[in-house]
């Protein structure tokens, strides 16, 4: 069979492409409401233009001055929250801080359930998620989405002593595969997973699958021994490196699967399109000012992922 890659492009502009969860849900074990950053506020922003006598999320957000954003601190060096400072970190938050920066706000931060972030509906909780989500009809249901923000690639590891898997369209049939349930990864390997504007081949074939909280826990059971819960563990090549140098013993095997487009997410139902419209924006000044590539290169080893590969 052929190698998986995408063989279209999400593109840039505004109109929307549609979202599923990359990462998988769980329990942050991360405080609801760490410190709030308050970098940046002001300048030529977005809010300097807004009528705030409005009614709509945006207006709301400009006359408090703070946007609260939602994330998933479980997976490095995505996001993650700091013990010694008590402050979320990653590229993840980074993104999130620049676009709170060019909106004219600053950010404070909520770390729920990511299937409670995924089911819309958020009564005001939060703004706006920045959590590497992937983008899916079933999402847009329930969710406005920006242009991808950047692309990441899925990858599957193995135990470092592992010898018997090389070939990812062979050699992993009747292996014990772990995953988040209910995300990208999960569908992939059920050959379930469908991205509009995307076609894939399903080269793993026959893996019994194993459903986790998130991917962070599918690594730790990979880390405790070749074969001893599980034979290998798909996720995010990012996340599947910063668990390699943080000490897991896990190893990378072949080239990605497919790489998913990435999305910030807001609430349907909060009035939220003018607050879509004005971060959809931003992303794409971003991606043409080279912040998105600077900030990829930052927390991935030099690396740009915020362009698409074939």
């Amino acid at each position: 069979m052929r190698r998986t890659r995408l063989t279209a492009l999400i593109g840039l502009g505004a109109s929307a492409v549609l979202a599923l969860a990359a990462c998988g849900g769980g329990t942050s074990s991360a405080p609801e409401t760490p410190p709030s950053d308050t970098a940046g506020a002001g300048g030529d922003t977005v809010c300097a233009t807004v009528d705030q006598a409005g009614t709509d999320e945006l207006a709301e957000i400009c006359k408090k001055g703070v946007i609260t954003v939602s994330t998933d601190p479980s997976y490095p060096p995505q996001s993650s929250l700091n013990k010694d400072t008590g402050e979320y970190e990653g590229f993840d938050i980074d993104v999130a801080k620049e676009i709170a920066k060019r909106l004219g706000v600053t950010t404070e931060w909520i770390a729920p359930n990511w299937d409670v972030i995924t089911a819309g509906s958020w009564n005001g909780r939060w703004d706006m998620s920045v959590g590497s989500m992937t983008v899916t009809e079933e999402r847009a249901k329930v969710l406005n989405f920006s242009p991808a923000y950047y692309y990441t690639p899925a990858s599957i590891a193995v135990h470092k002593d592992n010898t018997t898997i090389n070939n990812l369209e062979t050699d992993l049939d009747g292996k014990r595969v772990g995953a988040c349930s209910a995300c990208t990864y999960d569908a992939y390997l059920n050959k379930t997973l469908v991205i509009p504007g995307y076609t894939f081949n399903f080269v793993v074939d026959d893996v019994k699958f194993s459903g986790y909280d998130t991917d962070t826990t599918a690594i730790q059971d990979l880390s405790l021994g070749d074969g001893a819960r599980l034979d290998a563990a798909m996720s995010s090549l990012t996340t599947l490196q910063g668990a390699i140098d943080a000490g897991s013993p896990i190893k990378i095997v072949g080239d990605p699967l497919f790489y998913e487009p990435l999305a910030v997410a807001f609430d349907k139902s909060a009035d939220s399109q003018s607050l879509t419209d004005a971060a959809s924006k931003i992303v794409e000044e971003m991606h043409a000012d080279g912040t998105l590539s600077e900030l990829s290169k930052k927390w991935y080893d030099g690396v740009d992922y915020s362009v698409t590969k074939n």
